[in-house]
């Protein structure tokens, strides 16, 4: 059941039988909506984006009017709530789930006037734009925390949807890890979902199970952070800072920071100035984050983290810069080269170190 939560839906029938009785205001304020896969309580990737609607309601005041609606399924649920939120006044629409991008791109056809933004997709219009968080660069990072601080050289990895996104994640945090420590290996289960607390901890049971000694997770709710903190095993954050969810586990979070480009995109909605265009920001536009780093690690792992942030940063270091080998062992990024981003957005395989097989 798809749930409405915002002040500005619940009295949107009153408001408008009361409509003639009011004076007329100055302008009516600028509507903004969002969609989310998962519940604003998530406390991973819906929370952080509901933090940046949050930021352009401190940002514009009475000016704007945010709405949104959460754990909207991938699919034709989907397309009925943006054409709702498209057709009750608002001009920009942000649909927050790469499963969103069909369903958004057919109601842009149907709403030619309204501006909408989809995150992690690829098919763009003149009323519709992408953006995306390279979030690989900060498994990256984590991996090499990783590197340092297994003993039974096992991560386990709690993997959402097969889509490239995410398998550049495992690839990027196994490419690191294994420059530390060349016997790690990584497994992972895939949920085939982004948020669902109960699978997500029983992935986490089963990889610790197998010898996992570190868990990682590209899925939104903390319940593996809570497991790894049970089971006495490291683990990092997702989306946003999960630290106090395992104060022992909890290494680093990789924190997606969508806060300044919603706010900068809504003033170029409101001036007139909207473009449609694409955005990959990483840790240089400070759409990605490293969550405080848990003080039990080794200083000499943290050292060696936080320069790799910087160089990734400085563009200095690329995560995907070979000699990169699959899990057939062969050399598919020659040594000093690197994967363009076409590449990168289109990866399917496995590094070597990765366990199992990319799902079909």
């Amino acid at each position: 059941m798809i749930k409405l939560t915002r002040r500005s839906f619940s009295a949107m029938t009153l408001a408008a039988g009361a409509a003639a009785a009011l004076p007329a205001r100055a302008a009516d304020p600028f509507k903004v909506g969002f969609v989310y896969v998962g519940p604003i309580g998530d406390h991973g990737w819906s929370y952080q984006h509901d933090q940046g609607r949050l930021a352009i309601e401190a940002e514009f005041g009475d000016k704007v009017e945010t709405s949104y609606v959460e754990s909207v399924p991938e699919g034709a649920d989907a397309e009925r709530v943006i054409t709702q939120l498209a057709r009750s006044g608002h001009k920009l629409i942000f649909t927050t789930s790469f499963g969103y991008m069909n369903p958004t791109a057919k109601v842009a056809k149907n709403f030619p006037d309204v501006m909408f933004e989809h995150a992690t997709g690829f098919t763009r219009a003149s009323n519709l734009a992408t953006y995306a968080a390279r979030f690989y660069e900060g498994r990256y990072v984590a991996g090499i925390l990783a590197g340092h601080v297994s003993k039974t050289n096992k991560v386990g990895y709690i993997a959402s949807i097969p889509i490239p996104e995410v398998i550049r994640g495992i690839n990027a945090f196994t490419l690191s890890a294994r420059k530390i420590n060349p016997a790690i290996e990584v497994t992972p289960i895939w949920v085939n979902s982004w948020y669902d607390p109960g699978k997500e901890a029983d992935s986490a049971k089963a990889l610790i199970d197998q010898g996992a000694d570190i868990i990682l997770q590209h899925t939104d709710s903390p319940a593996p952070v809570q497991t790894a903190e049970e089971r006495g095993v490291w683990s990092v954050g997702q989306a946003s800072d999960m630290a106090k969810f395992g104060p022992k586990s909890h290494m680093t979070a990789i924190i997606d920071d969508w806060a300044p480009y919603y706010v900068e995109r809504t003033r170029q909605a409101m001036a007139g100035s909207w473009t449609s265009g694409d955005v990959w920001g990483g840790f240089d536009t400070g759409m990605v984050k490293m969550g405080e780093y848990n003080s039990a690690l080794p200083e000499a792992a943290v050292a060696e983290a936080k320069a790799a942030h910087d160089a990734i940063s400085a563009g200095t270091l690329h995560p995907f810069t070979g000699p990169i080998k699959n899990q057939a062992g062969e050399t598919v990024v020659a040594d000093g080269a690197t994967l363009d981003d076409g590449e990168l957005l289109g990866m399917n395989w496995y590094v070597e170190g990765v366990n199992g097989k990319v799902p079909s």
